[in-house]
């Protein structure tokens, strides 16, 4: 581990006043991803992360998928804050959807039974490696992000919108921008309590 990569992880915050600014090309943004999918870990070396960068009018549309969706469940009284929070979403540069191939995951549980248990575990495990990395990488071009977990309500209609395999199981959504405010200061419970060392 270098000291740029300790900054780097320390410096990755859930940003969530972003705008459509754009820092790097569309290309860019493309590449990072791509490098990212290829070189984070997975389980014997399963590779079942799977990715959706929504950029222009298809990030616009996500986010209406989403309000349009919570507008059934969160009552009209109670909605502004909530459409104020999707649109703070809306108003950033692109989203990158994280979803697992579960077809790769039950095909391992078939060929590994001693392990059939942990493979789902596996694979959030790696999924989450995915978003971190992600996250990382976008902020080091200078964009904020933060993860959404808005899944049960919009994963079929996403799923029909673009496309998408139906072995694609949906983890999560990263709206990410130009960050427009600085975040706060984080708060930090005691490492004592946290981590044990044995010499």
């Amino acid at each position: 581990m270098t000291n740029n990569f300790l900054d780097s992880i320390k410096k990755r915050r859930s940003h969530y006043e972003i705008s459509k600014e754009k820092i790097v090309s569309d290309e860019r943004i493309q590449e990072i991803i791509e490098y990212v999918v290829k070189h984070t870990p997975s389980a014997f070396n399963s590779q079942t992360a799977r990715v959706v960068l929504l950029l222009g009018d298809n990030h616009t549309k996500l986010w209406n998928i989403t309000e349009s969706a919570l507008r059934e469940v969160v009552p009209e009284d109670d909605f502004a804050p909530t459409e104020e929070k999707i649109k703070s979403f809306d108003a950033g540069y692109g989203t990158v959807l994280f979803f697992e191939d579960t077809d790769i995951v039950k095909k391992f549980q078939e060929d590994f039974p001693l392990y059939k248990d942990n493979f789902p575990i596996w694979s959030k495990e790696s999924s989450g490696m995915h978003q971190f990395n992600i996250w990382t990488a976008l902020k080091l071009e200078g964009y904020g992000a933060s993860l959404q977990h808005y899944t049960e309500l919009i994963e079929e209609e996403v799923r029909n919108e673009w496309n998408i395999p139906e072995n694609w199981e949906m983890r999560a959504q990263m709206p990410f921008g130009k960050p427009t405010a600085e975040t706060g200061d984080k708060e930090f419970k005691s490492l004592e309590d946290r981590i044990r060392v044995y010499k």
